[in-house]
This record gives C-alpha cells, sequence and structure tokens, in this order.
C-alpha cells in the first residue's frame, strides 16, 4: 500500500517542473492551465529570478503547480491512485488536487492570495521561525507554553520542531532550548507561519474559500490540523482554514497512514524535503522521490511490483 505526498514551501528551485514540461503531454497540459489561471507564473518558475520565487505568493501557486505536473505525469504513466494522501503546509492543497477535491485553477487563485495574506497578516521582520533539532516535542513544548508570542508550527520528525511568533518572543524561546542543548536553525522566512498571528490571513481566505466548490476526493487525504484523514467536503473546507494558524502535524501523519498499512511513500513535486522526513520517522518503510521523470518511473516501478 502506498501514500502520496506533496511538498510545502521551501522545496522551490528556479527551473523546477520543467523536465516534467517537456515529457509528459499531461504535465504541459497542467502548466498551460496555470499559466492560463496566473499569468506570468512559468516565467517565475522557469527563469526566475529566485529572489521572485521566494515571494510567498508566487512561491505558494508555483510548488502547486509543480506538484499538480508531477501528479499528472503519474497518472499518465499508469500510476495508481494512493490509498491516502498528505501535504506538507501548502503540499495540502497539491493532495486535494489531486484527489480532485479542488479544480486546479481555483486552487491556484486561493494559494496566492493565501501567499498573500500570509504576508500581510505580520509586518515583514517582526516575525521569526527556527527548526529546534536533537530536543524531543515535550521539551519544546515546556518551553514554548511558558513564553508568551511563540507557537509550536511543524512538528516534522522526531527531533526536529519548527517554532513560530514574534521575532523577540522567538529568539527568547530559542535561548531556553539552547541551554537544554538543542540545536536551533533560524528559518529564512518571510512571516510566523502557523502560529496564531496568522489568524488575520485565516479571516480573510475563508472569504475566497466560502465561494469555492469543494468535492468529496477519491482518496482520503490527511489533514495538517487533526492528523487524520478527511473526505467531507465541508470539513476539508474548514481544516484547510484552520490550517493556517495550527502546527502541521507530520510525524502523527507519516505514524497514522503506517500504521493503517502504508509501506510505501512517494513524494510527488519539488525537492526531497518529505522523502527524508519518511526515513528519519519511519525508518522500515520505503521513501520514493519523484522530483524528476527518472525517478517517477523508478517510483512507479516500486509502487506496482
Amino acid at each position: 500500500m502506498f501514500a502520496a505526498l506533496f511538498p510545502g514551501q521551501g522545496s522551490q528551485k528556479v527551473g523546477m517542473g520543467r523536465a516534467f514540461a517537456e515529457g509528459s503531454a499531461a504535465a504541459r497540459a497542467v502548466f498551460e492551465r496555470a499559466e492560463a489561471a496566473l499569468p506570468g507564473l512559468l516565467d517565475t518558475i522557469w527563469e526566475g529570478p529566485e529572489e521572485a520565487l521566494r515571494l510567498t505568493e508566487n512561491q505558494q501557486p508555483a510548488l502547486l503547480a509543480v506538484s499538480a505536473a508531477a501528479w499528472a505525469a503519474w497518472r499518465e504513466a499508469g500510476g495508481p491512485d494512493p490509498a491516502y494522501a498528505a501535504g506538507h503546509s501548502l503540499g495540502e492543497w497539491s493532495a486535494h488536487v489531486a484527489a480532485g477535491t479542488l479544480e486546479l485553477e481555483d486552487a491556484l487563485r486561493l494559494v496566492r492570495n493565501r501567499g498573500r495574506y500570509m504576508q500581510e497578516a505580520v509586518p515583514e521582520g517582526e516575525g521569526a521561525m527556527a527548526a529546534i533539532l536533537k530536543l524531543d516535542e515535550a521539551a519544546v513544548r515546556e518551553v514554548v507554553q511558558r513564553t508568551e508570542g511563540v507557537w509550536i508550527a511543524n512538528l516534522n520528525s522526531p527531533g526536529q520542531v519548527v517554532i513560530s511568533g514574534r521575532k523577540e518572543a522567538v529568539e527568547a524561546a530559542a535561548a531556553q532550548l539552547k541551554e537544554r542543548r538543542g540545536r536551533v536553525v533560524p528559518l529564512k522566512v518571510s512571516a510566523p507561519f502557523h502560529s496564531e498571528l496568522m489568524a488575520p490571513a485565516r479571516e480573510a481566505l475563508a472569504r475566497d474559500l466560502a465561494r469555492v466548490e469543494l468535492r468529496t476526493p477519491r482518496f482520503p487525504v490527511f489533514s495538517n490540523v487533526t492528523a487524520e484523514p478527511a473526505t467531507d467536503p465541508e470539513r476539508i473546507r474548514e481544516l484547510l482554514l484552520a490550517q493556517i494558524t495550527a502546527p502541521v502535524r507530520w510525524v502523527e501523519i507519516l505514524e497514522g497512514m503506517h500504521g493503517r498499512g502504508v509501506t510505501t511513500f512517494v513524494e510527488l513535486g519539488s525537492g526531497n524535503v518529505l522523502t527524508g522526513l519518511v526515513r528519519r520517522t519511519l525508518p522500515e518503510a520505503r521513501a520514493l522521490n519523484a522530483e524528476e521523470p527518472e525517478g517517477l518511473a523508478a517510483a512507479l516501478k516500486e509502487v506496482v511490483s
């Protein structure tokens, strides 16, 4: 049994997805639809500059388009639907495009707005995020709970927790965590994602999402918020909004899939971040990366064998 995984912000790079466009008619059609929905998006994806691709409002639709193209190439090559799917933060939207919950064009416009609203929620320089390594969730949570203005944003793998919030609060929590022998890695991000400071973005996106039809997904997609699969369209709508301020419970998602019989995970889209997180969380599972056509072909062979 296999699950499909879709990456989030931080996995982007200029030129991503071009090999799929050149080698797959289905992927090329996805990119053409993406360009029609958001003119200029393909230039940003394939030509850059990197600074433009890093902008949250560009990065989110760019990554979604590339994941959707990789998924189209997978299906064109005879790839089956997964038992489950999940995406890391933004990637949850990509998973719902793959599952048919959202139309590609609707999702692209929504995540562009999502990125813009998230950037506008907190003035640049006032928020921060940091990855905490070598400490477990309980140790990080203890410090966060007694530090006002900071929240747990991502539970990525055992020994990798991301915190987010006001810059001075993140720095104060980080100092305490260093004293506990944690390793602190400040993240180069433009806003404090997955914190309560993103509440204005959640409220703004709610108005946009209310106008879009969501359908029952062809396969269950795990929610970042609950770490459980969701199939009811209205519940999915609620969870996609709640996700903006809630932590990404990635460890629980992977463990939940594994507990339901998933032994193989295929990451579809740019980068290999999620492949690495699977290997650190579930060393006994197979983690395969379909970032390029060659990787997709190898993953397909493993899945259908």
